[in-house]
């Protein structure tokens, strides 16, 4: 089993005991709460950061910052199981939008 599997796996193992009569039936409802999740958490992590340009600064905790990313990726991973996505279904979209930008960086977009 390769890394992104075991995380896969520990996602699914999560999710059961998370489940919940309150997450959505459709699919569409689901991805869509997945996806205000990762933008919630998303700006936990700029939280961290020192954005506010009319504020003091302060110092930057990484760990912190990793452990948010990691709720990020938490809902990533659900999102990969929603669309029941594989490891090789990821590489293979990625690649596709991967060699895209390239593109785009090329004509100038």
């Amino acid at each position: 089993m390769d890394k992104l599997e075991k995380l896969i796996e520990m996602q699914r193992d999560l999710a059961s005991v998370l489940a919940s009569p309150r997450y959505p039936s459709k699919a569409e409802e689901r991805i869509s709460l997945l996806c205000t999740a990762i933008i919630h958490e998303a700006i936990e992590l700029q939280r961290l950061t020192n954005w506010k340009w009319w504020k003091n600064p302060t110092d930057f905790n990484i760990e912190d910052a990793k452990e948010e990313l990691i709720d990020i990726w938490h809902f990533v991973l659900q999102a990969t199981i929603e669309l029941n996505m594989t490891p090789e279904d990821i590489l293979k979209y990625y690649s596709k939008k991967n060699n895209l930008n390239k593109e785009r960086k090329k004509m100038n977009y």
